[in-house]
């Protein structure tokens, strides 16, 4: 079953720390070993796994797409966020994560990012936690 979350979002561009939500998901399908599989289905937002003890890294981040791919450009696309969609590109619209003992295998510092290029808005975010076949 694949369980639809809501993100809401706050800014142009911004890295939502959702890895409590999905620590919750992984919890309530009551799954010890598998895999949690995440999916953005939106072309101008995306999702990644990258350090979340240091609030600096999302900022740097952010600036440093912000500064490969500026906001104003000889872009052709018609609505006028084509930096969103390089962005989402760049990032991806999907992760992995195994889960071990019923939790999410991440390493010590990692955390899972919702990744806005094209906001404020409400995305949605799909969740599917299967067990490993045995």
């Amino acid at each position: 079953m694949i369980k639809k979350l809501i993100i809401p979002t706050h800014n142009q561009t911004e890295l939502v720390d959702i890895t409590s939500q999905i620590e919750a998901v992984v919890a309530k399908s009551r799954v010890k070993e598998g895999v949690c599989y995440l999916f953005v289905p939106h072309t101008t937002a995306g999702i990644t796994i990258n350090e979340g003890a240091d609030p600096s890294v999302k900022r740097d981040i952010l600036n440093q797409l912000s500064k490969v791919i500026p906001f104003q450009g000889d872009y052709q696309h018609r609505e006028g966020n084509s930096p969103a969609h390089i962005k989402a590109s760049l990032v991806g619209s999907s992760e992995t994560v195994f889960i071990e003992g019923g939790e999410l295998v991440l390493g010590t510092w990692q955390s899972i990012y919702f990744c806005e290029f094209d906001g404020p808005r409400r995305r949605q975010l799909m969740v599917k936690v299967e067990r490993q076949s045995t």
